[in-house]
């Protein structure tokens, strides 16, 4: 049996280390400097002699104290720095945090300005930029979001599909609309890839993830972000995962059925400041 002096000194023990993980979870891994995570992906039937390196950018969250302008900027240059042929933007650039004061998007923008790849830098919305942004939710149109990626000359993907080249080689960038607001979604997949004219390689946007059993094999690579990788996960586990089918699309590179499905952890936090077992993360995607 444990001593009363034993017990306290294991009590102690415990909470001590209790302690620790929160603070850890608060202050140190959700604001350290991203780590570069990167997936190599030949996708079926891609074409030979096209190479590309997409530079994933997610759930940015802009709030001060933990996710504020200059760390923006901070992040905006390690992008750079990855040398990408283009820099992705996957959505939720406002914060859901109500412990902190947001960061006015003039800020984020202009924080944003210096991302350049030679094929350009291309956006889609997360839930938060609807959730969050009090005209959007009323009009039912994107609001100061897409207000500020126009004065940054970023597009926008809401449902559309571009085609681009390098290097003679045809590909289709194409991006949904978010799949839950306002009220269940704007997003199109059907509507989306009939943009699709020709039979070159299709790379889609999708915040959430949870699309991906409905993209059909026409598809190369979906791109997502929205969990955080868990933003909490310990021994492999999440507790909770922003999605309806749980931790199947939690987080990393997931092949189905020969498809291909790359999700972001993301950089910043949502509903409570904390990242455990989930560091923030640069996505690299290698396609070819």
């Amino acid at each position: 049996m444990l001593s009363r002096r034993g017990f306290i000194k294991t009590f102690g023990g415990f909470v001590v280390a209790v302690l620790s993980t929160v603070a850890y979870g608060i202050g140190i891994e959700p604001r350290g400097r991203p780590r570069v995570v990167r997936y190599r992906i030949v996708p079926p039937g891609w074409p030979e002699g096209l190479r590309l390196r997409l530079v994933l950018i997610s759930d940015i969250h802009a709030c001060d104290p933990y996710m504020p302008a200059s760390r923006v900027a901070e992040i905006a240059h390690q992008a750079n720095g990855i040398g990408g042929d283009m820099i992705l933007l996957l959505g939720d650039f406002l914060s859901g945090m109500e412990l902190g004061s947001l960061v006015p998007p003039e800020a984020w923008g202009e924080a944003l300005r210096p991302l350049q790849a030679p094929l350009g830098v291309h956006a889609i919305l997360g839930n938060h930029d609807w959730l969050d942004d009090r005209r959007a939710m009323q009009t039912g149109r994107p609001g100061v979001v897409k207000d500020v990626l126009d004065r940054l000359g970023v597009p926008l993907y809401e449902n559309r599909a571009v085609r681009l080249e390098k290097d003679g080689h045809a590909f289709w960038l194409a991006g949904l609309a978010d799949q839950l607001l306002p009220a269940r979604g704007l997003d199109d997949l059907a509507g989306t890839l009939a943009r699709v004219t020709d039979e070159a390689p299709v790379i889609l946007m999708a915040h959430e993830p949870d699309v991906f059993p409905t993209v059909p094999a026409r598809v190369a690579v979906t791109l997502s972000g929205h969990t955080h990788g868990g933003q909490i996960r310990l021994f492999g586990y999440s507790p909770f995962v922003p999605s309806r089918f749980g931790s199947r699309y939690v987080y990393g590179h997931i092949v189905e059925e020969g498809r291909h499905l790359v999700v972001s952890g993301g950089l910043g936090t949502s509903a409570i400041p904390v990242r455990l077992g989930s560091p923030p993360e640069i996505t690299v995607v290698e396609l070819g």
